[in-house]
């Protein structure tokens, strides 16, 4: 029998969660074969590079594993470095300013394009819904008619949580009321303040809320609505209804009345965010110093605070992350929370990384051994709940991101009372913010 061509992967980024993924995808060097990492700082790659071989990860080790220097937002650069490569599997996990030049470059050069978040532009922030129909959805046309995969979306939250959401619409319900992602980190870092993603896209995400009620988008302001959850592991967590990138294409893809996204946050976490948002340390527009320099508070901010990556070593506790679905099932209600548990030592010792970056890292190189696989091929562009769920959640789980599955009880089939406050269903409510 003859032997399946290696794909060749390319990732474009050389962060904390392009360092999971470059070790995972050399754990699977037997399937994807020969790997590069590429960014503007190709020191950064390199050291990822002396992570792997350090950590032993190499799995072929007659396998390739390599940097390259780029400037993403080049499309001649990138068509010329994926033809240079030989890769036919492009994992974006650069910036979000980078994903539709990226893209481009995989549309010209017909090779498989996936990414972990949407899009942005760096002039606009929580632009209107939907977020995908601004930039990527515009693609898709062109993907189609190069006959590529875009996958989109495909870390955790975005990515996992859009799989779990298509996993309890095929086998746990005939019609679902709501679904709301849940996402805490019971973890300790040992800094005084530091954010688990690069602090710019991340403080960008908190101007406002935009979420999905009762089938139409509603704003909100940020951290205005809390919810304390009863996690599995982690137990009860304060979880704050936010916006964020999953709900901007399963608001379509889901039949759901309601769609939510909350993430959890500790009391010294919002007093710090809400005396720099104060004094006007999250601005994204530029101010000039006394000396006549001129400055963007929000990338100062960045330059200041620790480097996500750094914080791999100190992490300890889990994360969890889910999805809370509730609907009907032969016409009576239930609920199912669907979800991972993850271990910030386990993922140190593994891949020296913390879990957070761990649960966006491992999926998009799950995605590529599928598409590898001839699994996966949509040969268009598609959000990860267009896939077919099972496979995804199965590997997953022999990657370090096994799946659990509570089933709530509830008494006579009458719904839970879970505390959420009344306002997150009411599309009318007044809130007032926190800050």
């Amino acid at each position: 029998m003859k032997e399946q061509r290696k794909p060749n992967v390319l990732i474009v980024g050389a962060g904390a969660v392009a360092h999971v993924a470059a070790h995972k995808c050399a754990q699977n060097n037997d399937i994807l074969g020969n790997i590069c990492i590429a960014s503007r700082k190709r020191e950064k790659c390199d050291a990822i590079i002396k992570s792997i071989l350090r950590k032993g990860s190499l799995k072929n080790r007659k396998g390739k594993i390599y940097s390259r220097q780029i400037d993403a937002r080049n499309v001649a650069q990138m068509v010329r470095l994926i033809k240079a490569t030989h890769s036919s599997i492009v994992i974006n996990l650069g910036t979000a300013y980078i994903n539709m030049s990226v893209l481009e470059a995989c549309i010209h050069a017909k090779v498989t394009y996936m990414d972990t978040a949407i899009h942005e532009d760096p002039d606009k922030v929580c632009e209107n819904p939907p977020w995908y129909a601004n930039y990527e959805w515009k693609k898709k046309a062109a993907c189609k008619k190069a006959g590529i995969n875009a996958i989109l979306g495909v870390g955790f939250d975005p990515g996992i949580v859009n799989a779990y959401a298509a996993y309890a619409q095929k086998h746990y319900f005939d019609k679902i009321d709501t679904v709301d992602i849940l996402d805490v980190n019971a973890g300790s870092h040992g800094r005084y303040f530091a954010t688990n993603f690069d602090p710019e896209i991340n403080f960008r995400e908190f101007k406002k809320v935009w979420t999905w009620i009762n089938r139409q988008w509603i704003e909100r302001p940020v951290h205005a609505e809390r919810w304390d959850y009863n996690f599995p592991v982690v137990g009860k967590q304060p979880v704050y209804l936010n916006g964020h990138d999953e709900l901007h294409s399963l608001y379509k893809n889901i039949h759901a009345k309601s769609i939510r996204f909350w993430m959890g946050f500790g009391d010294h976490y919002l007093n710090v965010f809400g005396v720099l948002k104060n004094i006007g340390m999250l601005s994204e527009k530029l101010v000039k110093t006394a000396e006549g320099i001129e400055v963007v508070p929000l990338k100062l901010l960045k330059a200041v605070l620790p480097d996500p990556a750094s914080l791999a070593k100190t992490y300890t506790g889990y994360t969890c992350i889910g999805d809370l679905v509730k609907g009907w099932k032969n016409k009576k209600w239930q609920e199912v929370f669907i979800y991972n548990s993850c271990d910030h030592a386990r993922c140190y010792k593994e891949v020296e990384s913390q879990g957070i970056s761990y649960t966006a890292g491992v999926p998009p190189v799950a995605a590529a051994i599928l598409v590898a696989k001839g699994i996966w091929k949509p040969r268009t562009m598609v959000n990860v709940e267009e896939l077919d769920p099972d496979p995804f959640l199965k590997l997953l789980g022999t990657m370090g991101l096994p799946t659990k599955i509570k089933k709530i009880t509830l008494r006579d089939g009458r719904k839970s009372k879970d505390g959420m406050p009344k306002s997150a269903t009411n599309p009318k409510a007044k809130v007032t913010p926190r800050h």
